[in-house]
This record gives structure tokens, sequence and C-alpha cells, in this order.
């Protein structure tokens, strides 16, 4: 009578004991793993170019055509101000590298501009999206004399 319990336990699963019983996992695996996460150039850019106007010593980003046409496109009604200017992101699936130009105002050191740029830009990018930086070029296109006007051209709308 023992051997047709056994087996009635092992065949019925109504009949289960702890010995007997199976556990399902769903889904299979941490929740974090399931699935891909991308990041689009665009959201890096402006991660990275609102660091690097953080930084003390950056007077703008971006060459002083693309501020021309940037300072008009933003005065426009309905315009948005491009927090990515000056800013090239090449993103991968892990890791990220950046290319950016910045104008320094006169003065400072633009060597410690650079590298404090470089670090608040690697912190802010890859705290934000968890891609690793592996590399931020700077390239310094002009410095913004104390006499100097900026470029952007005034309105004429009131």
């Amino acid at each position: 009578m023992t051997d047709m319990t056994e087996r009635n336990r092992t065949d019925n699963p109504e009949a289960e004991t702890p010995q007997t019983r199976r556990t399902t996992r769903r889904g299979g695996g941490d929740p974090a793993t399931r699935g891909r996460t991308t990041i689009a150039d665009g959201v890096v850019e402006k991660i990275a170019g609102l660091a690097a106007r953080d930084v003390l010593g950056v007077h703008a980003m971006g060459s002083g055509l693309s501020r021309t046409f940037g300072a008009v496109r933003d005065r426009v009604p309905g315009g948005s101000k491009s927090v990515s200017r000056g800013v090239k992101a090449e993103v991968g699936e892990v890791q990220t590298a950046l290319d950016l130009e910045i104008v320094v105002d006169y003065g400072v050191s633009i060597a410690d501009v650079a590298r404090a740029v470089r670090e608040n830009v690697i912190t802010a990018v890859e705290r934000m999206t968890g891609l690793e930086v592996v590399e931020v070029n700077i390239a310094v296109s002009d410095v913004k004399l104390p006499d100097e006007e900026d470029e952007e051209p005034e309105s004429r709308l009131q």
C-alpha cells in the first residue's frame, strides 16, 4: 500500500508534499536584466551641455557661427534654447565619447577650465546614463574679452 501511495503523490499534482512540490519561476532572473535600454545621442548631448555650462569660466558653447544661428533660433516664438549646442556625442551600448566646443572667459586658466569641464561632464553623464565615458575632447574656439559684446543679435521684438 505504501508503494501505491507514493506513486499517487508523485503522479497526482494535487497530492504534493513539501518533498515533491515544484516551484516555477516566472520571467527568470533579475527584473533589471530583462530587456534593453537605449539612450539617444541627443540625451547624452543635453546632459553634457548642461554640465559643461555649470563650470566657472565657460562663457558659451559652440563656435561663433553656431552661437549666432542658435541665438536667432532661440528668439523665434516657440523656439527653445539648444542646450546641446557645441556638443557632439557618439553613444554605443555601454560607452560614449564626447566632443565639446567651448568659449572661455578671458583671464581664466584654459587648462583648469578644460579639466573641470571634463570632470563635470563625465560625472553627470555616467551618473545619469550608466554609460562609461571613454573620452571628452574639448576644443576652445574663442575667448570672451571683457569689453567684447556677445555675438547674439538683439531682438527687435518687444
